[in-house]
């Protein structure tokens, strides 16, 4: 082992209201080395590279480049120590050029006269061709990364940050950064790399470290490893067993045959090929890591975006033309990931917000007209029923915590007794009370006979709760197999992307 590392990181720590994010994490950079970054979500990754970039302080630790103290108080003292980082998201304006981008990026004095020449070499010396005279919105989402990676490039770093680079690239694109990455390193350059796909980082990387619920958990050369076994390690040992007996399961209630849809956003993904049923009294779960289709397959679902007509169907009728508010008249309800915005109006009261889900099944609505009283009463039987903290029906939901109103959001759509039911992260942001509350209500729908699609990035969360489990990795869908029989191995082939074929 180098004993004086490019970054040395011992003993980090950093918490939030609630939260631990890393735990007494270390971490050794080698000079001249390609250092990837991995863990599930929450894990803790974009906490530590946010402190060693500056825009985070840790709360204990200490960090060291060069074997020197370094505790950078902003991106900039970062940048001045040799620290570039190219976030997933892209932080360019879009109405200005590449070279006014650029020059944002560097001190005053280096942007100025002739940025455009060495923008121009630069990008020539590592094949990234850019022109510093197009403008931001003119480009393709590869030629934006490619923007972000030259303006690093022209600060000279020694280290280089890249949050899941690969995420929005083509493979042909992908694998043109692999050649600059490759090329950087023989120059000296290191560079910590976090990706979520583990072939990705066995064909990349000279190290790797692996955290887990904000700790190091293990360290490993990946090229050693197959993607299975860094799976396993990003997962743990053991499987958390669900508890609940499974209902006896009935007809086909929710099918998707051969679903694909291109990815209207360029962060998203493409879904390709998925097919899976779900049956009355059955609890399907799907995980996988960020980034891989989630959003995507619940848009889908709930038909905020439309497929072919016979992609979807609910209880043997085509829907994948429809709306939501038509899928909602056929038995369908949801819970969206993101609660505020998406599944409650902030200003609108609860009682108000339950008019916009529960107008058909619960009444709402008669002749036209608005029955205030029906969706006050609807407000307040879910605040009792799912043991809601606000000031009454009357209370906006903006004024509820996140906790609550997402318990607010699930009881709204579960007391109207659905026939199948999609839910995008049911527990995020809620206490594990609150958590059990929820997870036992998932349970009562089945056994009721409803079908239920659980879209979770919380393993434990599954492996609790459903009868079956599947994985979304890059669009597709694993084959679903019985949850109670995973065993740890198999969990790992399927988050490494193993076994992506048409479900049953």
């Amino acid at each position: 082992m180098d004993p004086t590392p490019l970054l040395q990181i011992t003993g980090i720590s950093k918490s939030f209201p609630g939260v631990v994010a890393n735990s007494d994490v270390s971490l050794r950079v080698a000079p001249g080395s390609i250092h990837a970054l991995l863990g599930e979500n929450g894990a803790g990754k974009s906490t530590l590279v946010k402190m060693i970039y500056g825009v985070l302080r840790p709360d204990a630790g200490e960090m060291r480049v060069d074997g020197n103290p370094y505790l950078p108080q902003r991106p900039s003292d970062a940048r001045a120590a040799g620290i570039g980082m190219v976030f997933q998201h892209f932080s360019l304006f879009e109405a200005m050029t590449v070279a006014e981008n650029v020059a944002l990026g560097l001190p005053a004095e280096e942007g100025g006269y002739g940025l455009d020449d060495r923008i121009r070499e630069t990008s020539a010396t590592y094949g990234l061709r850019v022109d510093p005279l197009r403008r931001i919105d003119d480009l393709s989402v590869g030629e934006k990364q490619r923007v972000e990676i030259v303006r690093c490039l022209l600060q000279k770093p020694r280290l280089l940050i890249m949050d899941e680079p690969t995420s929005v690239l083509t493979p042909q694109e992908a694998e043109k950064l692999f050649e600059v990455l490759r090329q950087l390193r023989e120059r000296g350059c290191s560079i910590l790399y976090i990706s979520h796909k583990l072939d990705e980082i066995r064909a990349l990387c000279d190290r790797a470290t692996i955290l887990r619920r904000g700790a190091v958990v293990a360290n490993c050369d990946p090229t050693r490893e197959t993607a299975a076994s860094l799976a396993a390690m990003m997962i743990g040992n053991e499987l958390v067993r669900s508890d609940r007996t499974p209902a006896e399961t009935g007809k086909t209630r929710l099918a998707v045959r051969g679903l694909s849809l291109r990815a209207d956003d360029p962060f998203g993904i493409s879904l390709k090929d998925i097919s899976f049923e779900v049956r009355a009294g059955e609890v399907l779960g799907i995980g996988g890591v960020a980034g891989n289709g989630q959003t995507e397959l619940m848009e889908a679902l709930i038909g905020e975006r439309r497929s072919a007509p016979d992609a979807i169907e609910l209880d043997g009728a085509p829907v994948g033309a429809l709306g939501p508010m038509r899928r909602r008249s056929r038995g369908m309800a949801f819970v969206p990931e993101e609660r505020l915005g998406h599944g409650a109006v902030a200003g609108l009261s609860l009682a108000e917000n339950t008019l916009i889900a529960g107008r058909r099944e619960r009444g709402l609505v008669q002749r036209g007209f608005l029955r205030f009283f029906r969706a006050t009463a609807f407000a307040t039987e879910i605040i009792e029923r799912f043991r809601v903290v606000a000031g009454g029906a009357a209370a906006q939901a903006g004024s509820l915590s996140g906790g609550n109103l997402q318990k607010f959001v699930v009881g709204r759509e579960m007391l109207q007794a659905p026939d199948v039911l999609i839910i995008s992260q049911p527990t995020w942001g809620v206490d594990a009370g609150s958590a059990a509350d929820i997870h036992r209500a998932i349970a009562d729908l089945a056994t009721a006979g409803a079908a239920v699609v659980v879209i979770s990035q919380d393993l434990d969360e599954l492996m609790s709760i459903s009868d079956r489990f599947a994985v979304l990795n890059e669009g597709r869908l694993t084959a679903a197999k019985p949850t109670a029989a995973l065993t740890v191995a198999e969990v790992g082939l399927m988050m490494g992307g193993a076994g992506r074929e048409k479900a049953a």
